[in-house]
């Protein structure tokens, strides 16, 4: 349920804003385009929005000045904290992908840089979940590190200690990054349909409806 990295969390809670910033080098490419990523995330929203690993807020903050009732789920502590201090006024939630409070009439689930946390098969309990609560033409909308292909990734990791990127070498192992097959298999499975476009090396935007089930 991605709890197992909160200490890591709750450590980068403080830097978190400066890493988005592209101000390490080592992740300046996995958070190029940072802003476009989140506003694109807000285009394709629509209605109530529950955000997942709502961290520092910098998505959610987006997202209310589009006039979106926002419910955000998070984990660590000191991302509430900061989240909190930015957005006093939002309704924020301690809580995971999988264990949340309940919650109604959400019309759009989002997030970003968070939902690889998950193993393959959490991500499936997540979005069958998801399935559960969102009506039929409710979205799904992901902005993550995701690769075309297992190849894809130890290709990105061996360039990684290649450059002296250790830290993001390390990263890259020990995440649950997921292949785009896996995904839309799991998005498919659960009645959605999904598309996914690249906006940097390593980050694509996941779109997905959820249809009429047939059965």
């Amino acid at each position: 349920m991605g709890r197992e990295f909160l200490d890591i969390f709750d450590e980068w809670a403080k830097d978190y804003d400066t890493s988005v910033a592209g101000l390490d080098p080592q992740y300046e490419e996995v958070f190029k385009n940072y802003e476009n990523i989140l506003n694109e995330v807000v285009q394709h929203s629509a209605g109530t929005v529950l955000e997942f690993g709502v961290g520092t807020g910098n998505l959610t903050e987006k997202l209310l000045r589009a006039g979106h009732q926002v419910i955000g789920v998070e984990p660590s502590y000191a991302m509430r904290e900061i989240a909190s201090a930015k957005l006093s006024d939002l309704t924020l939630l301690e809580g995971d992908f999988i264990t949340f409070p309940k919650v109604a009439s959400i019309e759009t689930i989002v997030s970003t840089y968070a939902f690889h946390h998950l193993t393959d098969h959490e991500k499936d309990t997540a979005i069958r979940q998801f399935a559960e609560i969102l009506p039929e033409n409710g979205k799904i909308v992901f902005g993550d590190t995701m690769f075309t292909s297992i190849a894809a990734k130890e290709s990105m990791i061996e360039a990684a200690e290649t450059k002296g990127f250790t830290h993001l070498a390390e990263d890259l192992r020990r995440e649950y990054y997921p292949t785009i097959d896996v995904l839309q298999n799991i998005f498919v499975k659960h009645h959605f349909d999904v598309t996914f476009n690249q906006e940097n090396n390593f980050v694509w935007i996941v779109k997905a409806n959820k249809r009429k089930r047939s059965d």
